[in-house]
């Protein structure tokens, strides 16, 4: 019998949730080698989601957000010195600098990165943010705190739409800038976008959806004081914040061999990396927001996930197939599920939005925010999504697991004498400027491309072209 590989050097590229969880269970499994985790940043990993929420309103201080330690796990942190290459065959990791670390297994956690505004120079400018990091929620929360005039919000996925409802909080006034027909189109589809849409409106945003920021303008001293936008107008700003959605990090994959793309690293649902030509890896695996494997609620296309929990779950699951013998590995095949707080509403939703044809209002009022809506796609129930309503979404992912038949006869108390389906009105791949946090990826990576820069340039209006 294969014994367990309890021994030799494991070394971790990303100091991340899923990397921190991912080092616990082995531990808590019973390795007892030798454990290296690289991180890019020169903190301890952290917490994310705060940081586009209660840290922005100064309720949770940036530093309260790093993340708990469950166990020692008495590992080597190498922290503030990204990986810059790995050689799949010498079984090394090169971080900056040209230190070369050696490895008997690696795990990638190397995660996304929040998407920056293309002119390098407009998002140079005092004013301009993103928000992914420790830092980056740390900058905008001081600026937020001194009560700017007006803020511009670009692009309402997720991000966007949480840090706008931060600003109607702090009684701030903020306009948000949406290149497609509604908020969260991306993530849930223009049908339950519209909801968001009135939302926002009701709490005081100023929403320009099918709208493009075209420019953001400074003075000579360098500070933010304007954008052009394409509908003709100009606002006068002086805090910007890109939520154009996230680029997953793996550049620094580029010529290992590995089937590895802008889409994220494929493996199986043993998170196993495969090579570029289709092999498994056995001593190479990934999880978290850079992995894309295959689903078997979905057909085996490969799907990524932006999600706080399946980024641990699957970082347990390859952790624990990292040193078990083959026999005892385990599939990674949770639902993804995410959830939302804003504008004083709780959204969750299970499954995946992106990929459906068709959504329907099952239980309670769209017009009291007090409901669930299913999603299908080809006759079966592929996702549902709750607006205040999270203890019912159990029943939809059992539904979906299941292969249930769309739409769903439930027989709810609170549903409607008669379901109507609408088209769910889920964008184009390029369409929208923000991620969909859950979604297919195809079924293989095709020729390798790394290039950040392959998603449409935001400052291109959709629709027609503009005189």
């Amino acid at each position: 019998m294969t014994q367990r590989q309890v021994d030799g050097h494991i070394v971790i590229v990303g100091a991340s949730l899923a990397g921190l969880r991912a080092a616990e269970t082995l531990r808590d499994e019973g390795f007892n080698g030798q454990l290296t985790i690289i991180g890019d940043e020169p903190y301890a990993p952290y917490d994310r989601p705060p940081l586009s929420k209660t840290v922005l309103t100064g309720w949770l201080p940036v530093e309260h957000t790093t993340l708990p330690r469950l166990r020692d796990i008495q590992a080597d942190w190498l922290l503030g010195v990204p990986a810059v290459r790995l050689d799949p065959r010498k079984k090394q990791v090169t971080i900056e600098g040209g230190q070369q670390v050696d490895f008997d297994r690696l795990l990638i956690t190397t995660g996304t990165r929040a998407r920056p505004w293309p002119d390098q120079q407009q998002a140079d400018l005092d004013g301009v943010y993103t928000i992914r990091t420790l830092d980056d929620a740390a900058g905008l929360h001081a600026r937020l705190a001194s009560r700017p005039k007006r803020v511009l919000i670009i692009g309402a996925g997720f991000i966007g739409s949480e840090v706008a409802s931060v600003c109607r909080e702090l009684d701030l006034p903020v306009t948000v800038v949406e290149r497609g027909p509604t908020p969260l189109a991306g993530a849930l589809g223009q049908a339950a976008g519209s909801v968001a849409a009135r939302l926002q409106r009701r709490c005081g945003v100023d929403l320009r959806c099918n709208t493009t920021v075209m420019e953001l303008i400074g003075d000579e001293q360098g500070h933010l004081r304007q954008a052009r936008l394409s509908d003709g107008d100009t606002l006068d700003i002086d805090v910007a914040v890109v939520a154009l959605g996230s680029i997953r990090n793996t550049e620094w994959l580029e010529g290992s061999g590995l089937a590895a793309d802008r889409r994220g690293i494929a493996c199986d649902s043993s998170c196993r990396v495969f090579s570029e030509d289709g092999m498994v890896l056995d001593d190479i695996f990934v999880a978290g927001d850079v992995a894309r494997w295959p689903h078997p609620v979905y057909s085996g296309e490969l799907i990524a996930v932006e999600h706080w929990g399946n980024a641990v779950d699957q970082a347990q699951i390859a952790a624990h197939n990292m040193i078990c013998p083959p026999s005892e590995r385990r599939p990674h095949k949770a639902l993804p599920a995410f959830w939302s707080n804003q504008f004083n509403v709780n959204l969750k939703l299970v499954g995946l939005p992106s990929i459906a044809d068709e959504v329907v209002v099952t239980q309670g009022s769209v017009a009291d925010l007090h409901f669930v809506a299913a999603y299908g796609q080809k006759g079966r129930i592929v996702a549902a999504v709750a607006i205040n309503q999270p203890r019912w979404l159990p029943a939809y992912e059992a539904m979906i697991e299941q292969r249930a038949p769309f739409p769903p006869m439930l027989h709810a108390a609170d549903g409607p004498p008669e379901l109507h389906p609408v088209p769910a009105g889920v964008p184009l791949e390029d369409l929208p400027t923000h991620s969909a946090d859950a979604t297919a990826t195809g079924p293989w990576p095709g020729p390798a491309e790394i290039s950040a820069s392959a998603m449409r340039d935001p400052r291109i209006p959709p629709g027609t072209p503009l005189l």
